[in-house]
């Protein structure tokens, strides 16, 4: 039989039990802090009908990147997820009926992008969503806002930038530039590029795209704006652009729009430290209408986005006929947990395995007595693993555990089994102590508190 290769598909990767354990805290974390905040959790399929995600703005970049997946003979076209976003709104318009409004829901789940596969860009990938559908006011933008900002906090980063800004004020600076409304999207996709080229960059970009320099210059000044530092100063970035813009209903509408948002993150305590107005910022996807956000962790340098998030209240309408006011935000977890990586964050009780306890075998007559120990440990709630080659003397066994980072060991030769008792060692700091077998278990919770 000839031998396959060994790999995975470009941009797509296995995890070990060491991997796993990391990423189970980090979901298991935000999962807690949705949880917290009031928001359910659902599921939907890996795979939509493709119209479903094709006819959903996402952009014609974003469009590219969908896989398709067809089954042979199959009548309907299929399409993996590009994001948990579009399957909400129509998962929302399906199940309208048994849902209330407001609806606040979670969803922690792989997507599926064709791009370039690079350091923490990958095809196949985690999201953790955090979406409310029904409230039009600045409270859902406070409220998704203030979600990231725990969540990051309870993971351990402590340098990180929460970047707002309005999909309708960049359309008012535009209209103000002088900038021709049909070339308004192309306008969003150079800016977009200042995080990577600076304004200078986008400036020679518009200039080359054939916009006048007076045009590009307007343009420039008021991106350029710096809306960095305490309320107070973001408060003046916002009132200049009113005063400059105060005959764009549209810009205005943004304006006031971040301003509402500004005054409700204040209030819910959120320092300045960690909040920007980035009129540079825009966000790829086409289904944006309000609001957007996106987060930087800052220290040590730039570290790039590991969250993006806005409002979008058209997209639900495209399946139930009637738009529905809708914001969510979006963490990049693969990218959180890289950075988790790289600046040491995970906390010491993340082991590179789940298991808390090894009972060791003495002898091929002894294994019986192995497993029903390790049954009893298992009764009290403790993570067992029964060793099951004899063969192996106790040292090996216990070089096993260690190297596992098991915490625990359960040794019980002939003579305890005899005597009814067992011998618990700690191997963090070789503490051990012989116990009734009746107590194994209550002792074994309480050696495994105290590590």
């Amino acid at each position: 039989m000839a031998k396959s290769t060994a790999r995975n598909p470009k941009g797509m990767r296995d995890y070990l039990p060491a991997e796993m354990a990391k990423r189970t805290y980090v979901f298991d974390t935000v999962r807690r802090v949705f949880e917290r905040f009031g928001f359910e959790p659902i599921e939907t399929p890996v795979l939509e009908l493709r119209e479903t995600l094709l006819g959903s703005n996402l952009g014609d970049e974003a469009e590219k990147l969908i896989y398709h997946a067809q089954h042979p003979g199959a009548k309907e076209e299929l399409a993996l997820r590009y994001d948990l976003t579009v399957p909400l709104a129509r998962f929302f318009a399906q199940n309208e009926n048994d849902l209330k409004l407001p609806f606040r829901r979670y969803h922690i789940a792989p997507v599926w992008r064709g791009e370039r596969p690079q350091k923490g860009r990958y095809r196949e990938f985690y999201q953790c969503d955090a979406d409310i559908i029904g409230v039009r006011n600045a409270a859902a933008e406070a409220e998704v806002i203030h979600i990231v900002y725990t969540a990051l906090q309870e993971l351990g980063f402590t340098d990180f930038t929460i970047k707002l800004n309005n999909r309708k004020l960049l359309t008012g600076i535009g209209l103000y530039a002088g900038v021709p409304e049909e070339k308004l999207p192309g306008l969003y996709r150079t800016i977009d590029k200042a995080d990577k080229i600076g304004l200078d960059g986008v400036r020679k970009l518009l200039v080359e795209e054939g916009l006048p320099a007076e045009t590009t210059s307007r343009l420039v000044d008021l991106l350029a704006l710096d809306g960095r530092g305490d309320i107070s100063q973001r408060m003046a970035a916002l009132g200049h652009l009113r005063e400059e813009m105060d005959d764009i209903p549209v810009a205005q509408e943004g304006i006031e729009e971040l301003a509402t948002i500004n005054e409700a993150v204040e209030a819910l305590g959120i320092s300045g430290d960690y909040l920007a107005l980035d009129f540079t910022m825009v966000r790829g996807l086409g289904y944006y209408t309000g609001p957007i956000f996106e987060t930087v962790i800052t220290k040590p340098d730039n570290l790039g986005s590991v969250q993006g998030g806005g409002r979008y209240d058209e997209l639900i309408g495209r399946f139930r006929g009637q738009s529905l006011p809708t914001t969510g935000i979006s963490l990049g977890i693969e990218r959180i947990i890289d950075l988790m990586d790289m600046l040491n964050l995970y906390p010491a009780t993340v082991r590179s395995t789940v298991v808390e306890a090894l009972v060791t075998v003495f002898s091929d007559d002894l294994q019986l007595e192995t497993l029903k120990l390790a049954a009893e440990l298992r009764q009290a709630g403790v993570r067992t693993e029964a060793y099951m080659d004899p063969r192996k003397n106790l040292g090996k066994q216990l070089g096993y555990a260690d190297s596992k980072t098991i915490p625990l060991a359960v040794i019980a030769g002939p003579d305890e089994i005899k005597q009814g008792v067992v011998t618990l060692k700690r191997l963090a700091d070789a503490h051990e102590e012989t116990v009734p077998r009746a107590e194994i278990g209550a002792r074994a919770l309480a050696l495994l508190s105290d590590s």
